[in-house]
């Protein structure tokens, strides 16, 4: 039961994924074409909220779930690693035309062709788990 608001902040992230049509794999295209800005509105405007939240939560010394204070870091040579990462991840997402959170949004609308992208997900992410201790960190 303590967790039930997080369920519920689910459910609102779904809706405003549906309703902003972020889930759509044609809007997805379009972004990756160049011929739209719709997505790279919303991105934006989720990078600006979320510099806004670490913010608050900095100034306001908020707590985890855990009860710890959150760290906000990033480690010596981080900038080749993020763009490398970045990288990955946006050729994964332009490959199969969503990222992590709206593919389970998809399940939730019934596209069962998702369930191959979130098995090959879990794959790799077994699989870097694996192999994480051969890679610099």
């Amino acid at each position: 039961m303590k967790y039930i608001k997080y369920i519920f902040i689910g459910i609102l992230f779904g809706i405003v994924m549906t309703k902003s049509e972020a889930i759509s794999w044609f809007r997805i295209q379009e972004m990756f074409r160049f011929d739209s800005f719709h997505m790279y509105g919303i991105i934006g405007t989720a990078v600006v909220l979320g510099a806004i939240v670490i913010q608050i939560m900095k100034r306001t010394q908020m707590k985890t779930i855990e009860g710890k204070s959150p760290t906000f870091t990033i480690k010596e040579g981080g900038i080749f690693r993020l763009l490398v990462g970045g990288t990955i991840f946006g050729l994964g997402w332009a490959m199969t035309g969503a990222c992590p959170g709206p593919m389970f949004v998809l399940l939730g609308h019934g596209i069962w062709t998702i369930l191959i992208v979130i098995a090959a997900s879990l794959v790799g992410t077994f699989i870097y788990g694996i192999v994480k201790h051969k890679l610099p960190h």
